[in-house]
């Protein structure tokens, strides 16, 4: 998969995407990722990209010109139909059904807004699939684009390893009702720790049994913390 990611502050994304899961999916030629500055794109000598709002008002929008070209330019640089992504808080909400959609595309390019806002005629011309990481404002759409790599990126065959370790997550579909629930709870050495020992269940070595306890914390798990979850 490849991933483009239209940015003002593209210092912000080396870390993360060279570490941990991330790094070893590009190490792996599983994902690969390309920075894109959108200043480089502004057509004026300041490299500015925002301006005062029409209307009056607090902050400044991004412009057009800026924002279109950086995100023509980067498509231009692979034959692979590039999805849209733009991160703002007046998306649709992020779940892990969108997640696995976007698991799937072959390639992602994702805007990530700053100041007040991205001038509406853009968004209308890009017509970008418009995505929220939650009901607060940050900054800008940097961190959520991370997220939003770091869930989808996880996703593709190969890259934790063990086919199986996505499937077994949170929100993950399980059973063939295909259910969404929070996880069970996990347990490592050592088998007793300041006065708390695991449960004697997951020391049996009786699989059937531990699987059946899992499914059951699952459930007592989603039923208390997530009752929305549930049919």
């Amino acid at each position: 998969m490849r991933i483009d990611i239209l940015t003002l502050f593209p210092e912000m994304f080396p870390g993360v995407l060279g570490a941990s899961i991330l790094g070893r999916a590009a190490a792996g030629n599983f994902a690969s990722y390309h920075l894109h500055d959108i200043r480089d794109f502004a057509d004026n000598k300041h490299r500015k990209v925002d301006d005062r709002p029409f209307g009056g008002g607090p902050g400044m929008v991004m412009m057009c010109q800026p924002l279109v070209d950086a995100v023509n330019a980067a498509e231009a640089e692979d034959d692979r139909p590039a999805t849209r992504i733009l991160l703002t808080p007046q998306g649709k909400p992020l779940d892990q059904p969108l997640v696995e959609q976007l698991a799937e595309k072959p390639r992602l390019l994702m805007i990530a807004g700053h100041y007040e806002g991205v001038d509406e005629r853009a968004i209308e011309q890009l017509a970008p699939l418009e995505i929220s990481i939650g009901d607060y404002v940050l900054s800008g759409g940097e961190l959520p684009a991370m997220v939003l790599i770091d869930a989808i990126v996880r996703l593709i065959p190969g890259v934790l390893g063990h086919e199986d370790s996505a499937l077994e997550d949170s929100f993950a579909a399980r059973g063939p009702d295909q259910q969404r629930l929070l996880d069970c709870p996990h347990y490592t050495r050592p088998r007793e720790w300041a006065g708390r020992e695991v449960p004697e269940v997951l020391l049996s070595g009786d699989h059937q049994a531990v699987e059946q306890w899992r499914q059951e914390k699952m459930l007592e798990r989603t039923r208390a913390r997530r009752p929305d979850l549930l049919p």
